[in-house]
């Protein structure tokens, strides 16, 4: 007979229930749960220097006076951020609940069970060099920078296809210039489908022509066609370069176009207020909404922010939970952006949530 048979019946409940509870004390401590925790994240100003390294650098030709200096009685554009805690145990789940700080959300939003940590990383750093771009178009085209054309998407056996390359600025057709997407039309509008025209491109620095024989498309007349997705952006003389590393997402994109603009100008956008923000952007300036709102606005606020631009559609989630000094700013364009942050300089109110 073991010793477990000898035991009384309230004894054999006793080491059952211990071993069980062992067990499960065991698997809370040990084993991660299918959540994530998510805080209070970074937050960087777009105008100053992160380490020894500034954020927003211009090298090139033609770059204003003062582009990369710091200005006197100079405020913040700070982007903000959020922190993603992965790999938590019901143990720790419970505490990081408890401090306030923090919330669970199911692991799949962020880490689709599909792909791989790495693989969403990398999609995640994607996002945040198209942010940049989109960024910077915006920018530029809010300060009326001249346009260009560049080629877009080339279908597969168009007229293009193997002859111009995505990329490419055109910046020529058969000798006429192309400043732009109106003058491109203008050029082909006197083509016929199989003409071979001379494209001029920069591409890789230099200058290239290119001979493509014209192809037809009925949805545009009987002008002959390139068959390629012609991109419009504004493009300056110089370079701009923003240096954020580990980084992801794309909600740094309104912050990033104000931090353009505002060392592009003669004028402070900030009146010297500490203003911080987030939202995605677009290449025409409209801005969009991000996750985490609450969680960047606390992190703002604790940054000393008593300014924060909101995009337009988190502003119900926002009002829900404001951190007391912090102003709420409702944005649903880049130009929202920067006329509120006209009007906070000449003392007034703009539009809040």
């Amino acid at each position: 007979m073991s010793w477990f048979t000898r035991l009384s019946t309230r004894g054999r409940t006793l080491v059952v229930g211990g071993a069980t509870s062992a067990v499960l004390l065991t698997a809370a401590v040990a084993i991660p749960i299918p959540y994530v925790a998510i805080s209070p994240g970074v937050t960087y100003n777009v105008l100053g220097s992160v380490g020894d390294t500034q954020v927003i650098t211009f090298t090139g030709d033609d770059v204003p006076a003062g582009a990369d200096a710091a200005r006197s009685g100079e405020g913040n554009l700070n982007m903000t951020t959020i922190s993603i805690s992965d790999g938590i145990t019901l143990f720790e789940s419970l505490g990081l609940w408890a401090s306030g700080r923090f919330a669970l959300a199911p692991r799949e939003d962020y880490f689709p069970p599909d792909q791989t940590v790495e693989q969403v990383e990398a999609q995640n750093a994607q996002a945040f060099r198209d942010s940049q771009s989109a960024a910077e178009i915006a920018a530029l085209r809010y300060l009326d920078y001249p346009n260009v054309v560049y080629v877009g998407d080339i279908a597969e056996g168009s007229p293009s296809s193997g002859v111009l390359q995505p990329q490419d600025k055109i910046v020529g057709l058969d000798g006429t210039p192309i400043t732009d997407f109106a003058s491109l039309q203008a050029a082909l509008a006197g083509t016929t489908p199989g003409q071979t025209v001379t494209v001029t491109v920069h591409r890789d620095g230099q200058s290239v022509d290119e001979k493509v024989t014209l192809g037809s498309n009925p949805s545009v007349g009987t002008q002959g066609v390139l068959g390629i997705g012609a991109v419009q952006r504004p493009q300056a003389p110089f370079d701009i370069t923003i240096a954020l590393e580990r980084i992801g997402g794309p909600s740094a994109g309104l912050m990033f176009a104000l931090g353009i603009i505002d060392r592009l100008s003669d004028e402070d956008l900030t009146g010297g207020e500490f203003v911080a923000g987030t939202g995605t952007i677009d290449a025409d300036g409209k801005v969009g909404p991000i996750g985490g709102i609450l969680f960047k606005m606390i992190a703002a606020r604790e940054a000393g922010a008593t300014v924060f631009l909101v995009p337009a559609d988190n502003c119900a989630e926002a009002l829900t939970q404001v951190p007391e000094g912090l102003q709420l700013v409702k944005v649903g364009t880049l130009t929202d952006a920067t006329a509120a942050l006209d009007t906070l300089r000449a003392g007034g109110t703009p539009p809040g949530c």
